[in-house]
């Protein structure tokens, strides 16, 4: 443990206020979170800031960080327990939902009846609102609201919520005191033809002023003010083809602002950084005279580092590490391929994965438990029980997007053997499947228990790649199979996860036991 994280803990352990400690860093470096955090809203209650993220198909959905300082952050939990969006497309079960559901939604808190709130439209034709006491826990949905708030933005003005939404076209709506119905919607801007596409919306009231903060994918931001919600808005662009901070990465664009306790303001944008995803990526924001928001860059560019935010320092939980399933309920850290079936797994001090789907498609297998990857690149391991296996079932661990992997246990015939197999992929129009693996390396395995692992480089840019090994002891490892090579094509939006799989191809009835999942880097 580093003396200053040391120091900060035995601070938070005697309740004393907890100071940033003389040896902490000074700077921070971006990507803030080099994890797959897309689309964020981000708030503060208090001293604590919240981020939430676009999870499309995965669930829970929209996960919620947290952080004290703004450069350090833990998972906290999700505001949709479950994908309860009227289609069974989303249980995996006689449909798919691949790139549907959770896109940009909004965020906030109300202090006058201390709830949060989470607001998304999804399919383009409904808006769902979910509501908790807490940021973390006790989300359920409050409502569904049949028109689509397109990528919304919420804010409370003296309590009364307001949304901004749209593409292209910006609206501004007026909900009901309990955001259950829409009292009144109005047309606020019209993007010129000379700039495309504004979408991304965020609202926000400063100084007397209502200010709509709108992206344009993949490479701007601009923002609208006006005395009135209701416009009329004047627009400035706020950046423009600026070089980011990831080597071989986009342009930050899109997320949101926040003021700290202190008055600075900051911008949470993120990065496009495929094929690992999109990174959330921080930088200061300063107000002219004249009352429009300022990006602070570095040499003409997003910074790669910036003075670290005059914030107390906070102990937080890594988001990466070793988990051995203690306790009876999975970790924010983790989201299922679509709603997972609940009857076919358990938590005891281990995890329980039985077979949910019979099927040759790992895309069509219920019950994928998902974790993202750290960039720039790092390894996860599992340890795998696998003497539960019925014939015919395959258990692993794979490199999880539109184009996939997976080192895995396949049981045939009562023999059971190691594999490293590719191949699996869905097409972009549709994202129906167009090959369900082919085997590349095998070795027999017996004894009951593998080691299962999968190094990735998710550094943008082409041709990145992971490796598949696996253990019989969890110390030394043998590299199956060729490298596989990452897809970055952007249309899936998801990066590539580690996905923790077991299904069936002939009859249900097996189960694994997964010991450890670890995710750590190099």
């Amino acid at each position: 443990m580093k003396p200053w994280i040391a120091a900060g803990l035995a601070l938070l352990l005697s309740g004393a206020g907890v100071a940033v400690p003389a040896d902490a860093p000074s700077t921070f470096d971006n990507p803030v979170v080099w994890q797959d955090f897309a689309d964020g809203d981000i708030i503060r209650v208090g001293d604590v800031y919240y981020y939430s993220a676009s999870t499309m198909h995965y669930s829970p959905g929209a996960p919620v960080l947290r952080s004290y300082d703004l450069v350090n952050w833990e998972y906290a939990g999700h505001s949709v327990p479950r994908l309860d969006f009227d289609s069974t497309a989303y249980d995996l079960n006689g449909g798919r939902a691949y790139v549907k559901g959770i896109w940009a939604s909004a965020f906030n808190y109300r202090p006058a009846t201390s709830t949060y709130y989470w607001l998304g439209c999804t399919e383009f034709n409904r808006t769902y609102v979910y509501t908790s006491a807490s940021a973390g826990s006790g989300w359920s949905r409050k409502a569904r609201i049949n028109k689509c708030y397109y990528d919304a933005g919420l804010l409370f003005d003296n309590d009364t919520p307001y949304v901004a939404y749209g593409n292209g076209t910006i609206s501004v709506a007026q909900l009901s005191s309990d955001l259950t119905a829409e009292v009144r919607s109005q047309t606020v801007y019209q993007t010129p033809s000379s700039i495309g596409t504004l979408e991304g919306a965020r609202m926000y009231k400063r100084g007397g002023y209502y200010y709509i903060w709108l992206t344009r994918p993949a490479n701007g931001q601009y923002v609208l003010r006006s005395a009135s919600p209701w416009g009329p808005y004047e627009q400035r662009q706020v950046l423009l083809n600026l070089p980011g901070p990831i080597s071989g990465g986009g342009v930050p664009h899109q997320g949101g602002l926040v003021q700290t306790q202190n008055g600075d303001w900051w911008y949470m944008a993120f990065t496009d950084a495929y094929p690992g995803g999109r990174m959330p990526t921080l930088a200061p924001i300063t107000w002219s005279n004249d009352g429009w928001p300022v990006l602070q860059t570095v040499n003409g560019r997003w910074g790669a580092s910036y003075p670290r935010p005059d914030l107390p320092w906070h102990p937080v939980t890594p988001m990466v590490g070793t988990d051995s399933f203690a306790g009876s309920t999975l970790g924010p850290q983790y989201e299922w391929n679509h709603n997972p079936d609940t009857t076919r797994f358990s938590v005891n001090n281990g995890l329980t994965l039985s077979t949910a789907t019979v099927t040759n498609d790992l895309y069509n297998a219920r019950n994928t438990l998902t974790r993202r990857i750290q960039g720039p690149s790092s390894t996860a391991t599992v340890q795998l029980d696998y003497s539960s296996m019925a014939d015919g079932d395959r258990a692993g661990l794979a490199m999880l997007r539109d184009s996939s992997a997976w080192i895995g246990i396949r049981k045939d015939n009562g023999v059971t053997r190691v594999s490293m197999t590719d191949g699996l992929g869905m097409s972009t129009s549709g994202w129906t499947t167009t090959g369900t693996g082919t085997e590349r390396a095998s070795a027999p395995a017996g004894g009951g228990r593998i080691w299962l692992r999968v190094s990735a480089d998710i550094r943008p840019g082409s041709g990145r790649t992971a490796t598949f090994s696996y253990s019989t002891d969890g110390t030394s490892f043998t590299r199956l199979g060729p490298a596989f090579t990452l897809t970055n094509d952007w249309r899936f939006f998801m990066g590539y996860r580690f996905g923790l799989f077991n299904h069936a191809t002939r009859a249900l009835g097996g189960s694994v036991r997964v010991g450890q999942f670890t995710v750590g880097t190099p």
